[in-house]
């Protein structure tokens, strides 16, 4: 069954104090005889996060810019190591993050669906017997052809969420891709969404739209300054944290 864990997580960052540009001598003189240590500063992301989330639950992070919500689903994904603490993971993970990054731009569309299909962890089998309808969804026709670097930005969602939404996942865990695209897209891609979040065993999302954590989730979990300030039902969470927000 699927689950994450986190057993008392830290994440910090170092951060540099002075800005990556010098002269020559300046980093020769610096590399010599100063510290690099001194050239950064740590930044506590994340703080004693003990967390245990489970098959069946949908897990809306709500909280101010820069709360930590992002940073702690990046680092539910695996992107990011905790620094000190245990993370666990028990089931496949999919991602939806950053819908126009990592395309081979000299690509034609045909090629980076296959190429991010299999990053995705599809076969060159699987991959097969998806790919027309990825394609048909995308509704980018003989654009398909071209290589991307062509592609407007509205192209490349259309692209980039055919794709990620062609999996079958076990832990679904989404950041800020509920409304992509242009209207028409919207409408489209909301059912397409729907059906991959019932698919889902475990999700977790993030969103800055109350509405639709509401909706979507039964848990909620309320990021302040890199701490977990609140974890309960979700209608419980949302008004805490709008409470705390009017006062």
């Amino acid at each position: 069954m699927a689950r994450i864990e986190l057993n008392n997580v830290d994440l910090i960052f170092r951060v540099r104090k002075r800005s990556a540009r010098m002269t020559l001598k300046e980093y020769v003189v610096r590399g010599l005889f100063l510290r690099r240590d001194g050239d950064s500063m740590p930044v506590h992301a994340l703080r004693n996060l003990n967390l245990d989330l489970r098959a069946g639950q949908r897990v809306g992070i709500i909280g101010h810019n820069g709360a930590g919500k992002s940073t702690l689903l990046r680092l539910l994904a695996g992107i990011y190591e905790p620094t000190r603490g245990k993370r666990l993971v028990d089931g496949r993970i999919s991602s939806l993050f950053d819908l126009m990054v990592g395309f081979e731009s000299d690509g034609t569309g045909w090629e980076n669906i296959r190429y991010r299909g299999y990053l995705q962890g599809e076969t060159p089998r699987s991959i097969k017997r998806k790919i027309k309808a990825i394609a048909d969804f995308t509704e980018l026709g003989e654009f398909l052809d071209m290589p991307v670097r062509y592609y407007s930005a509205g192209m490349l969602v259309r692209l980039g969420f055919a794709i990620a939404t062609a999996i079958d996942p076990e832990i679904l865990l989404i950041d800020e891709v509920l409304s992509v695209g242009d209207m028409s897209f919207q409408i489209r891609a909301r059912q397409r969404l729907k059906e991959m979040i019932d698919r889902a065993q475990l999700l977790v999302v993030v969103s800055h739209d109350l509405n639709t954590v509401a909706d979507l989730c039964n848990r909620g979990l309320w990021m302040d300054q890199g701490r977990l300030r609140m974890d309960g039902p979700m209608k419980d969470v949302i008004a805490a944290y709008i409470a705390s927000v009017q006062q």
